[in-house]
């Protein structure tokens, strides 16, 4: 039975003097219509919450995902799980070895990203950097091959008082070198060993980093192993293998990647690149130059 009153109220008389009371009404209503006037009837209130919420769910259509992307579709198989894989933060990417898009001259000598190989002479041949300067460093030699350029000297002040705080003493072993002197030194390794054995241990003249001044070979504070295999294995080599980079330097020729580079494993080499660049290298594993600016392989001279 349909009610408009709420249980015990009185009925209220219908407006106008000759109508029918409501209770008459609705038994004709009942008696004329039969179930009709049943199905006519509706409360006052609000439909059931039951209704409501069956009606907002057929209507409402899925709220978009702001971590989806273009570069990131959702294949069909995951599409039941899109939404609650959008709340999950992303994995990071994998690392890769896509080559870096060069900021500075990797021809130019005075640049810090210049690339200089076996395939990959300075330009020109002779070139001497304009900033040459004996850093405030220890020192295990005099002379040229005490001087750096400005620009890396000064990073491996920073490196080697980084070390010393560590309890690790560095030495500067080999700083800048001329071409005429790359050429004396390279020349006394073919008269030793034989030029096929010197291209493997030594620069040709106007092929060398040490030339740029971006270059230098380290030593240990103990003076032991200088330029021997063994070296990897001072103090001062597993230190600068993993703190280098933090400073702008890279161990330059990498143990087993001569056929990139040209040169056996030098743990004692550093170059300076910077360290926004250096680091990108040490986060996604790529070792050399020529890996990190999508550069040919040099492992001999053309």
């Amino acid at each position: 039975m349909c009610h408009d009153r709420a249980a015990g109220q009185e009925p209220r008389p219908d407006s106008g003097p000759a109508g029918p009371s409501r209770r008459a009404f609705s038994r004709m209503l009942m008696a004329g219509s039969g179930l009709a006037a049943l199905a006519a009837c509706a409360p006052e209130t609000a439909p059931p919450p039951s209704s409501a919420a069956s009606s907002a769910t057929s209507t409402a259509a899925p709220a978009p995902s702001a971590s989806l992307s273009p570069a990131s579709p959702v294949s069909p198989a995951a599409s039941s799980t899109a939404a609650s894989a959008a709340a999950a933060p992303e994995p990071a990417p994998p690392a890769t070895s896509t080559p870096a898009a060069p900021r500075h001259s990797l021809d130019d000598p005075a640049s810090p990203w210049v690339v200089v190989n076996k395939h990959r002479p300075l330009a020109p041949s002779t070139f001497k950097p304009a900033d040459l300067v004996t850093p405030a460093v220890r020192l295990a030699v005099a002379g040229e091959a005490s001087l750096l350029n400005s620009t890396t000297a000064a990073a491996a002040e920073k490196m080697f008082a980084a070390a010393a705080t560590a309890g690790v003493i560095l030495t500067l072993a080999s700083g800048y070198r001329s071409y005429v002197t790359q050429a004396a030194t390279y020349n006394g390794y073919v008269k030793s060993r034989g030029q096929a054995a010197a291209d493997t241990a030594s620069a040709r003249p106007g092929y060398s980093e040490h030339q740029t001044g971006w270059a230098f070979d380290i030593g240990d504070g103990s003076g032991a192993d200088s330029f021997q295999p063994q070296f990897a294995q001072r103090p001062a080599a597993v230190w600068a293998q993993a703190n280098a980079h933090l400073f702008g330097f890279v161990v330059r020729y990498p143990w087993m990647l001569h056929e990139i580079t040209g040169y056996y494993y030098e743990p004692w080499h550093l170059r300076y690149i910077g360290p926004e660049a250096a680091t990108e290298m040490k986060t996604r594993g790529i070792a050399t130059l020529e890996e990190y600016f999508g550069l040919e392989a040099a492992p001999a001279y053309l």
